[in-house]
């Protein structure tokens, strides 16, 4: 196994953890430490490891980030103008 393989489990490891721990902030501090964490480590585990198994590790990330993903869409939908706030 190569380093950035390791160093992403560790990373899936600490988000499933911290998932499971009681916050005040609804674990936003753990999302803002993981998006500023992961991104650099999945370029990296891309550059070594390729776009196919990068994209897969993507799609997990995703599935651990998927509230901040969220909120990232309907703010994206809201500035462009193609989702309002009226309803």
């Amino acid at each position: 196994m190569n380093a950035p393989l390791i160093l992403m489990l560790i990373w899936f490891g600490v988000a499933s953890i911290g998932a499971m721990l009681p916050t005040k902030d609804h674990h936003w501090k753990l999302a803002y430490w993981l998006i500023g964490t992961g991104i650099p480590l999945w370029i990296w585990f891309v550059m070594e490891n390729g776009i196919g198994f990068g994209l897969l590790v993507l799609l997990g990330a995703a599935s651990v980030l998927r509230w901040p993903l969220r909120y990232l869409g309907r703010w994206v939908l809201r500035v462009t103008g193609l989702r309002r706030d009226d309803a």
